[in-house]
């Protein structure tokens, strides 16, 4: 599937809905779920707010830098999902920046870099209070129908 020119919000719940139902970061918010909503933006990236939880803890007041990692990801999968595009991490890069205060939410951003179906580049941004806490780049492979 190409990328598409005109992303709509309404294509980026079609495809996750479709592709990603259950996720643990964009799927239902519960005890295991992050729940998080990705909006589109006029630019073409997607953005989320996350309310962290104790329960994403790993030094004390500080966001895990797994959690980290998946609301990064989560980021640029749900970017490719706006465009029209199914795709799994082949690999991804993060620089963590900043400790993540677990006390106030952050947001997440994602966008689309560059592209030559099959392989698709994005980066994502995790921010607190306007300040870059952590940032990604990441290598996705279009996933065809019927894989795994």
């Amino acid at each position: 599937m190409s990328v598409t020119t005109e992303p709509a919000q309404a294509l980026l719940e079609r495809t996750r809905g479709a592709a990603h139902p259950s996720c643990a970061v964009c799927g239902r918010a519960d005890e295991c779920g992050l729940g998080l909503r990705f909006s589109l933006q006029d630019d073409g990236s997607v953005e989320a707010l996350f309310r962290c939880r104790q329960a994403h803890q790993g030094y004390t007041g500080m966001l895990h830098g797994g959690v980290t990692s998946a609301l990064l990801d989560g980021a640029m999968t749900n970017c490719l999902f706006a465009h029209g595009v199914t795709a799994v991490t082949g690999e991804m890069k993060v620089r963590f920046r900043h400790p993540i205060d677990l006390r106030r939410p952050v947001a997440v951003r994602g966008r689309l870099g560059r592209w030559q179906p099959p392989l698709y580049v994005a980066e994502a941004e995790v921010l607190q209070d306007g300040r870059v806490k952590a940032n990604a780049e990441g290598r996705f492979l279009e996933r065809l129908e019927g894989s795994a």
